[in-house]
């Protein structure tokens, strides 16, 4: 087949599946604030989360982070954050680390709680447009937060056009069925387990 033919192909199947393409996203003319949740076992739960909430600062579209586990660790986006884009992104640090860390079950629900009223607050007012609650799975995962009242919660007042992104492993099924969109980490390979430690702007 000479060159021009196979040129003359594919130009034929791609105009075909952009028809195709085209016709399908006519369709799609709705638009509503989205419960997205990232889970998994794998790396990039907060990272992905995180480059969701600079769009928004790109776009000048005012938002907000709760950061429910991480506590006193620097990090990039937090100092990114807070010295550039404070006007237009509030950050709130509410844990005190990881709870192998604290070894304090009461003060950890005391900060989950918090922060939580924290979130609602930031949630609740209509001019953030995207709200990423950073860890609070695993705040939920160890009971620290009823799923069944943050699950109500933004279902009944969630504004209609806010974004709202819950990170953190085991995501609980209550939480999972409520969102429109979950995004699942698989881990296949982590360069912890043969000895290397988290290192600057990879994982903080």
């Amino acid at each position: 087949m000479s060159a021009d033919n196979d040129s003359e192909r594919h130009a034929t199947k791609m105009a075909k599946k952009k028809a195709a393409r085209d016709k399908i996203m006519a369709t799609k003319t709705d638009e509503k604030g989205l419960i997205i949740v990232h889970t998994g076992k794998g790396k990039g739960k907060s990272t992905a989360a995180f480059g969701m909430i600079f769009r928004h600062i790109a776009h000048g579209r005012k938002c907000a982070v709760v950061q429910f586990i991480k506590g006193g660790m620097e990090t990039g986006e937090r100092n990114l954050i807070k010295e550039r884009f404070s006007d237009i992104c509030s950050f709130y640090t509410m844990g005190e680390g990881f709870t192998w860390e604290t070894q304090n079950k009461e003060r950890d629900i005391e900060a989950a709680k918090a922060a939580w009223e924290k979130a609602k607050e930031l949630i609740r007012d209509e001019t953030n447009t995207m709200v990423l609650l950073d860890e609070i799975n695993i705040a939920l995962r160890y009971d620290y937060l009823d799923v069944n009242e943050v699950v109500e919660f933004l279902k009944t007042e969630k504004p209609p056009m806010t974004h709202v992104v819950l990170t953190g492993r085991n995501a609980g099924e209550e939480l999972i069925e409520a969102a429109d969109l979950v995004t699942e980490m698989e881990l296949i390979k982590h360069p912890f387990r043969s000895g290397i430690k988290a290192q600057i702007g990879v994982e903080y």
